[in-house]
């Protein structure tokens, strides 16, 4: 086991996403490095004049996760005793979100604090009315698109022959926020097969587009019921929690009953975007 990494004094990194900043403190100065790398455009600067603080703070211990956590281990999300316990063979985490603050012990990967990140968003955006999916998304003409589908379904093609008009804001997880009757999509840091970091953008959503490669270009409506069921399969939902998963399934039926979803059957060239508005004036 390597020796553990003591936390120190260092003022922490601070992650901004969709709005909410999260700091991490360690004073391992390697791993300060990769944080600060690997989500440049996210970074939110430390003003010691400034009234406001990130709302969520986490310390993190740089040590092998204890024995009984085997390295094969999947994603383990509970509450209990008030405290949300997060567990995966690479990291082991507790976070008190009364208190604003947490411990992470992980292995010095970028993969744990990866997870750790997207299952803290994840709980976040359950009470809000928002959520993380399995989606591309974009910018184009002010509007924000969504490109939802499984591994697979063409979410890093679409990704890659957007135009140049087009801002892409990741192309793997999209980060949507509720905000009274708009929906908002943010950019994210967890790039996907193209490994880049999204745009540190936000626009309102226009329209969620369910991925489906075919012959042609086109697209059709999708019902309600399909649709509420197609967007909970691309949902990143991790805790084993009711109260939650009933926030989430209304989350779901709210955003449709308020956000166009049609399905994009769709020929894997750049002809594709001839069909995604690039005016917020035009429709789809």
């Amino acid at each position: 086991m390597r020796p553990s990494t003591q936390i120190g004094t260092e003022a922490p990194v601070t992650i901004e996403i969709g709005g909410m900043p999260i700091a991490l403190r360690t004073d391992n100065v390697e791993f300060r490095k990769m944080l600060a790398t690997r989500y440049a455009g996210f970074l939110k600067t430390e003003d010691p004049t400034a009234s406001a603080h990130p709302k969520f703070e986490f310390d993190i211990d740089l040590s092998d996760p204890p024995a009984s956590v085997s390295p094969d281990d999947d994603v383990q999300v509970k509450l209990q005793g008030g405290q949300w316990l997060l567990q995966r063979g690479d990291f082991q985490a507790q976070w008190d979100t009364n208190a604003g603050r947490g411990q992470i012990r992980q292995s010095c990967n970028p993969y744990a604090i990866d997870s750790v990140l997207r299952i803290v968003h994840s709980l976040i955006l359950a009470r809000q009315g928002g959520f993380l999916v399995h989606a591309a998304s974009a910018v184009r003409g002010g509007r924000a698109y969504l490109f939802a589908g499984v591994s697979g379904a063409g979410k890093t093609t679409i990704s890659r022959l957007a135009p140049p008009d087009a801002k892409l804001l990741t192309d793997e997880i999209s980060y949507v926020r509720s905000e009274g009757d708009q929906y908002w999509a943010c950019g994210t840091p967890f790039a996907g097969e193209l490994a880049r970091v999204g745009e540190n953008q936000t626009a309102p959503l226009s329209v969620l587009f369910l991925l489906e490669k075919g012959t042609e270009n086109r697209t059709e409506p999708v019902a309600v019921g399909d649709a509420v069921r197609l967007l909970m399969r691309n949902i990143l939902f991790f805790a084993e929690d009711s109260e939650l998963v009933r926030h989430v399934f209304r989350s779901a039926c709210e955003f449709v009953e308020r956000v166009p979803v049609r399905r994009l059957i769709f020929v894997p060239d750049e002809r594709v975007w001839e069909i995604i508005p690039s005016s917020s004036l035009e429709k789809v």
